[in-house]
């Protein structure tokens, strides 16, 4: 069976520009790290299975609003900072559209173009000012000023996740269970599942994404455990 060229199918890349998979990623990851992390060094100290609880809830409601305020503020200020620029473009080439015309044309000949067809294709470009806006736009800033991801969406994506991340941990205490090794382990196992899921929008292998964010998460909760066994300790001395 022939295969169809990918330059022939309607949608053979995935969307990069939407705005919602860094922060879902980000959410979710730093959802289960930060809980993980709480509950092996709260765990670590020694409290009970309730103050675990209310630590890792008060974590996730804490982490989840301020994820979803910087991404939102974040996507927010850069879209701004495009659009000034875009204006600053604007101005450009109403004022010296000979100017920008040659300035496209000489960008199109250090990547290579032969300089008489950069100079018609600026040229043509010119004649279409949205055209020449968008074109000058990608070249000079490397960004399309029609497709910029939607701080809301951001928001709330990694609103959503960093809840879904940071509540895996503490499943095992909700459930009336009380050993923070279990906790630990779930929690570990979200991490890998995570990883592996992401590394579906990469080339990276499976289990290599799922062992990383693993051995990324077990870090955090190795330190943050050692601290609060010591901190405990201490207490208890004193």
């Amino acid at each position: 069976m022939t295969e169809t060229p990918a330059a022939l199918r309607e949608h053979h890349h995935a969307d990069v520009s939407g705005g919602w998979l860094r922060p879902a990623v980000f959410g979710a990851m730093d959802g289960l790290v930060t809980n993980i992390a709480l509950i092996a060094g709260v765990g670590g100290g020694g409290v009970s299975p309730h103050t675990i609880v209310l630590t890792g809830t008060a974590g996730l409601v804490a982490g989840a609003i301020s994820m979803a305020l910087g991404e939102y503020t974040s996507v927010r200020s850069a879209n701004e900072q495009i659009a000034a620029e875009v204006a600053k473009e604007r101005q450009e080439l109403e004022r010296h559209p000979e100017a920008e015309a040659r300035e496209l044309a000489d960008m199109w000949v250090a990547r290579g173009l032969p300089e008489d067809l950069a100079i018609q294709v600026a040229e043509a470009v010119r004649s279409q000012p949205e055209q020449a806006l968008r074109m000058h736009v990608q070249e000079e800033l490397g960004v399309n000023p029609d497709e910029q991801p939607d701080p809301w969406k951001a928001a709330l994506s990694s609103f959503l996740c960093f809840s879904v991340g940071a509540l895996v941990p503490l499943l095992p205490y909700l459930f009336g269970a009380t050993s923070l090794v279990l906790a630990l382990a779930i929690g570990g196992l979200g991490l890998f599942v995570a990883g592996a899921v992401v590394s579906r929008f990469t080339n990276r292998r499976w289990w290599s994404g799922g062992l990383r964010q693993l051995l990324l998460g077990a870090a955090a909760a190795v330190a943050t455990y050692l601290i609060g066994t010591l901190i405990g300790v201490q207490g208890g001395l004193g």
